[in-house]
């Protein structure tokens, strides 16, 4: 069994890993689900997109950033591409894991993604969208938004009560 420390490096590691550029073992370009990745990388316009990862307790974040024209963002179905694009991500970030680690990782979705659209210009937006992964195996961490316990001193409590509106 994994210690926090030891799931929270695997998967650090392995979004580190999915820079613009990186190759796999065989030489061939890495693939994590990216619109960079499409077309030849020389020839073909560059589209700027990518994606991060935060943690909050037992919770994985992944972000994902782009940019788009605005005739993709009038389609119908621009909303599911871009949770597709983010559930790639995550189907990378679980094989890429088990590469560096040799440990299978356990991600849920939890609650609802969130989806912005920024206008750049008449042609262009930037979009970026998050969503809430719970990590499987970290049990030992305080939930994100529960109350913690009470830990000032006696003491000092006292001392801070003899100033109190008196």
């Amino acid at each position: 069994m994994a210690t926090t420390l030891e799931i929270i490096r695997g998967i650090a590691q392995a979004a580190a890993n999915a820079y613009d550029g990186a190759l796999d073992d065989k030489g061939e370009p890495l693939k994590v689900g990216l619109k960079r990745e499409e077309g030849h990388p020389i020839l073909d316009k560059r589209v700027m997109d990518g994606f991060s990862v935060k943690f909050h307790g037992n919770q994985l974040s992944i972000n994902y950033h782009g940019e788009v024209s605005l005739k993709q963002v009038h389609g119908d179905k621009y909303e599911d591409e871009v949770l597709q694009m983010v559930a790639d991500i995550a189907s990378f970030l679980k094989k890429e894991y088990k590469k560096v680690t040799g440990n299978t990782l356990s991600l849920s979705k939890e609650g609802d993604h969130n989806i912005h659209l920024e206008y750049i210009s008449r042609v262009r937006c930037w979009v970026t969208a998050s969503c809430s992964y719970k990590i499987g195996g970290i049990d030992e961490v305080q939930q994100v938004g529960k109350e913690s316990e009470d830990r000032i001193e006696k003491n000092f409590k006292d001392f801070l009560n003899l100033g109190a509106n008196k």
